[in-house]
Formats: C-alpha cells, sequence, structure tokens
C-alpha cells in the first residue's frame, strides 16, 4: 500500500550527530539528490548521544503534529554494523525509517502500525555502503525512494518480531491500573510518562480524577488536573502535558528532586474511587 503523501513529500530528521560535523548534511543530500522536492524537516539532532530513550520521546512529541504521509527518518544507532536490522513501519498515519532498536516504537505504536518491513534490497540504497554511516547510506536512500512513493513492500521482507523495549508501551496491569515508565525529565523538573491521556480514559480515569500514583518508591494521592496552578505551590500533582504524555509535576518546583527518581523508572497509575 502506498500512503498518501502531498505533492512536495515531508521527510523529518531525528538524529544524535550533532552539527558541528557534517553527517547531517551528507544525509540531505543524499535524499535531495534521489528526491528533489523532499521538504526535509529538523526534529533535533542534539540527542543525547547513543539515548535511545531520549531520542523515541521526542520523535514521539513531534511526530503527532506532522501530516499524514509524513516519512520520519531517524538514526540513533550504537549497534550500527552489527546484525541490527535496517526497518520501515508503516502505520496508519506515516511512515519510520530506522534502526530495529526500539527507536521508532513509542511513535509507531501511538499512531498504529500495520507492517514492518526489513530495508534488504539494494536497489534502494548507495552503491557503497560504509559500515559505521547507515544513516547516510542506508536509511536516507530508503526515505527518498518511499518520498518518491516506491512501497514499502519493495524494500524487503516483512517483520513480526522488532526490537520493542519496555518504554514504547505501557502495560495494563488490571481493570484499575496501568504502569508505565518515565521517558524523558525536562528542565522544570517535569516527570515525563509513556501514559497518554486516551490509555487512562480506557480505565475510566480522566482529568480532575484523584488517583493512587506510585513512583520512586513512594505512594500518593494525586488530582489529574488541567493546570499546574490546580494545586499548590511545591505540591504534586499529575497532568497531560503538551507532548500528550502523562506528567507528574510539582507547582513551581521539580518533580524529580521531590521523588528522586531517574529515567527509565517504573510509575503506576490507578483511580482512586477503584482501590
Amino acid at each position: 500500500m502506498v500512503m498518501e503523501m502531498s505533492k512536495r513529500p515531508i521527510i523529518t530528521l531525528l538524529t544524535d550527530f550533532g552539527l558541528r560535523d557534517s553527517y547531517v548534511a551528507e544525509m540531505k543530500a543524499v535524499i535531495l539528490s534521489i528526491c528533489p522536492e523532499a521538504n526535509i524537516v529538523d526534529i533535533s539532532h542534539e540527542v543525547r548521544k547513543f539515548d535511545i530513550r531520549m531520542g523515541a520521546f521526542l520523535l514521539a512529541r513531534a511526530a503527532k503534529f506532522f501530516p499524514k504521509g509524513t516519512i520520519h527518518l531517524a538514526v540513533i544507532d550504537p549497534g550500527v554494523g552489527t546484525g541490527r536490522r535496517p526497518i520501515i513501519i508503516e502505520t496508519e498515519k506515516s511512515l519510520y525509517v530506522g534502526p530495529d532498536n526500539g527507536l521508532l516504537m513509542l511513535s509507531a505504536h501511538k499512531d498504529g502500525i500495520r507492517h514492518i518491513y526489513t530495508i534488504v534490497n539494494q536497489k534502494y540504497m548507495l552503491r557503497e555502503i560504509s559500515r559505521t554511516f547507515h544513516g547516510r547510506d542506508i536509511f536516507s536512500p530508503a526515505a527518498a525512494y518511499l518520498a518518491k512513493r516506491v512501497p514499502p513492500s519493495e524494500f524487503g521482507p516483512e517483520i513480526f518480531d522488532p526490537v520493542t523495549p519496555s518504554f514504547a508501551k505501557p502495560k495494563i496491569i488490571s481493570k484499575t491500573t496501568i504502569e508505565g515508565e518515565i521517558v524523558h525529565i525536562d528542565d522544570f523538573g517535569n516527570i515525563i510518562t509513556n501514559i497518554a491521556l486516551d490509555e487512562l480514559k480506557a480505565l475510566g480515569i480522566g482529568e480532575g480524577d484523584a488517583v493512587i500514583v506510585e513512583v520512586g518508591g513512594r505512594e500518593l494521592e494525586l488530582k489529574l488536573c488541567k493546570a499546574y496552578a490546580e494545586a499548590p505551590p511545591n505540591t504534586p500533582l499529575i497532568i497531560v502535558g503538551s507532548c500528550g504524555f502523562i506528567e507528574i509535576s510539582v507547582n513551581q518546583g521539580e518533580a524529580s528532586k521531590f521523588f528522586g527518581v531517574n529515567l527509565g523508572e517504573k510509575i503506576s497509575i490507578c483511580k482512586r474511587n477503584l482501590i
């Protein structure tokens, strides 16, 4: 199936390459040499080196605002040159290109995954493949050919066992409880989880409800607020952040210090009146 795209296809880029070197420019050069009409949009190239979790969060945060048919090219690839697979994920909304290391899965799950294909067809790669720069030699050509409406199935066989890290999807523990992970801590100290409001609503939890939150070895009753100021200063709360994920915050304070937590720690949420 060829996904609908605008006349000028959009390709986003997210990497941990930084901007001091020419790596990002080389990727763009490859894309434009194959698909000159591509509209390339940078999400970020300042992801912490090798930090797949951070990259996954930033990709998921940004991807939701792009139009249907956008191609998201993301490369944080500590396994480059090994047996890790290069993949294309076709979702209900977008196409994702990158390494099979979990980087793409948080956003792809939110979109709704249709198919996942490996990239093995050398017709859609550069002639010479570097062992250390698949972002330029494999992933960029793939994104460009997708922008030229080559069907994802042309790149290689479909797979059904992608690498799926625990942060890619929250777990429903019971009819009343969901367990997620801390995927990001922003400059305000807000604790951002991988749990979306729709996932809470499926458990009967909505804004204004009191919930039991377990995080950092503590269990607290908090209100799912609509604004930070609904809680008194220096008081914890949970809220739907601007990225659409549930956050634990402290009004005019730093939740990460309040709870003493780090990235990757578990968090569970349960509706108070169902306990």
